[in-house]
């Protein structure tokens, strides 16, 4: 599969830029990670456009600059070890395969499981472990974690995220009710406790406990 051309990768990288993507790490990392095989069917053809779009199972796969502000949020260090609850598309979870040692990544529905590891595979993205589960409990056997991410919106900061958080650590998770405007929250976890700051509104699915129905 052939990627952007070069007039679209350099609107693509604008549009980032414009909306406050700037860490050059993140930057590099967007424009090595082609978002075009995450996004499949009649929306294709606008996958390089900073724009929200539908995937299977009721899902989205964000829009690019919302991915490039959590990442730069995330803060990743080359040797961190990071969470990601809510695979979707895989789009993230690619992106912070060039930014961390080891990627775990979890998803409630199977078939998105089973069509993200295939672009992994693809791009030969080998340090990415993504696992059907509920992801509301994290993933203890592997914890802690230096960063996690949410990428859907719970009420509050999930407790059992909050627990596989190393000292040191962060986390960027969505936070407010899902029919309305959510906040996107960086937690860094310290010897006292959490400390918690808004980075900016956002809009993102739920996150639900279980299981998806479908295989």
């Amino acid at each position: 599969m052939s990627g952007p051309d070069a007039q679209t990768k350099m609107q693509f990288l604008f549009a980032l830029r414009s909306k406050g993507v700037t860490d050059a790490r993140v930057l590099n990392a967007m424009e090595e990670i082609d978002r075009g095989p995450f996004v499949r069917g009649i929306f294709a053809d606008r996958a390089y456009e900073d724009m929200p779009l539908p995937i299977a199972c009721g899902q989205t796969i964000s829009q690019p600059s919302v991915v490039g502000i959590m990442t730069q949020a995330l803060q990743v260090n080359p040797r961190d070890k990071v969470l990601e609850v809510g695979t979707g598309s895989g789009y993230q979870a690619a992106i912070l395969s060039k930014l961390a040692r080891r990627v775990y990544t979890v998803e409630r529905h199977a078939r998105l499981v089973r069509e993200a590891q295939e672009i992994f595979q693809a791009l030969q993205l080998v340090n990415i472990t993504t696992m059907t589960a509920d992801g509301s409990f994290g993933l203890p056997d592997q914890a802690p974690f230096d960063r996690i991410i949410v990428t859907a919106a719970a009420e509050d900061p999930p407790g059992p995220l909050l627990a596989q958080l190393k000292i040191g650590g962060i986390m960027v998770v969505p936070v407010g009710q899902s029919d309305a405007v959510q906040t996107l929250i960086r937690v860094r976890r310290s010897e006292s406790g959490f400390d918690y700051d808004e980075i900016r509104p956002v809009r993102f699915v739920p996150l639900l406990e279980g299981l998806g129905k479908d295989g």
